[in-house]
């Protein structure tokens, strides 16, 4: 199901500690309100929100491959939000994402699968101990790519068509 994060953000989000910066958001982000764009390269994200937050090794900037799913993890989004210098995350996902451009990113997962694979092999045999827990982000990414990820990305679908939150009754979109 889709847990919808957004008045949590709004009470909760202080400052200018996100903005929107669509069109510079990591293609690795999963779809939903949050995302990273041209975050910072200090690797503070995974200290607020591990399960929530991994590196890119292009420039190892931050993303999010998990979307909140309730009070406490958007505090963690937040929070790694507001230790990023460069403001680099946003939670106006919702704006942007359809359920087609979000089917359109579900039918490449290969790519990210791909992706996490490769740094996951690299980086958990690193001499770089931030290389080796970030490897663990990457082991959890894989994994709810395979076991979770789905479901939420069919809630989320349902949230951006129906403008609510899918209950029990409700039949699912397909991705």
């Amino acid at each position: 199901m889709y847990w919808n994060p957004l008045p949590a953000i709004h009470e909760l989000a202080t400052g200018d500690c996100l903005k929107s910066d669509w069109p510079k958001r990591n293609w690795r982000n999963t779809p939903g309100p949050f995302y990273g764009a041209e975050t910072d390269t200090c690797w503070t994200g995974r200290m607020s929100a591990p399960r929530h937050v991994m590196y890119d090794d292009d420039y190892g900037q931050e993303f999010i491959y998990r979307q909140p799913q309730n009070v406490e993890e958007v505090k963690q989004v937040l929070d790694a939000a507001w230790d990023d210098p460069w403001t680099g995350y946003a939670a106006d996902g919702d704006n942007h994402w359809t359920p087609a451009t979000v089917r359109e990113w579900w039918a490449d997962r290969r790519r990210l699968s791909e992706w996490a694979t490769g740094l996951l092999s690299n980086w958990s045999i690193s001499a770089n101990e931030d290389e080796r827990e970030a490897a663990t982000g990457a082991r959890d990414l894989l994994a709810y790519l395979d076991n979770g990820m789905a479901a939420y990305l069919r809630g989320y679908v349902f949230w951006l068509s129906e403008g609510r939150e899918p209950v029990a009754d409700d039949t699912l979109p397909e991705l």
